[in-house]
């Protein structure tokens, strides 16, 4: 069984910066995929970032693509998300993801909701304008 627990959300001005972290456990986490997503009231949860296990390969959904930064450090099975230049239309809650593991494929990863198999609890994000 994986664990996610993320954490870094919090209440900051438009402009601002802040960095998400999500540690796992478990020893699969070092070849899963790793994403994040997010839900904002009253609307369905949406991707934002993924990044394959190698770290080699990432995808973003335009409306973060230059602002925010995903990467991984398998080391410390610990996921980020870099939220710079933030915006009021990104409050909301952040889910970070993890596939089940996929030793041979170190470029795997996705943008749908199906190609993850454990999530965690999810950290508020709230820009205000």
């Amino acid at each position: 069984q994986v664990q996610l627990v993320e954490s870094g959300g919090g209440l900051v001005q438009a402009g601002d910066s802040l960095r998400l972290s999500c540690v796992a456990s478990g020893r699969t986490f070092s070849t899963s995929a790793m994403g994040w997503f997010r839900q904002a009231p009253g609307k369905e949860r949406e991707f934002v970032a993924s990044i394959s296990w190698s770290g080699k390969r990432t995808y973003y959904v335009d409306a973060v693509k230059g602002r925010f930064t995903i990467s991984r450090n398998n080391a410390l099975n610990t996921l980020y998300l870099q939220m710079d230049s933030l915006k009021p239309e990104d409050t909301a809650i952040y889910y970070c993801a993890a596939s089940k593991p996929r030793p041979f494929t170190s470029t795997y990863y996705s943008k749908d909701k199906d190609g993850y198999d454990y999530w965690g609890q999810g950290t508020q994000v709230t820009v205000s304008s």
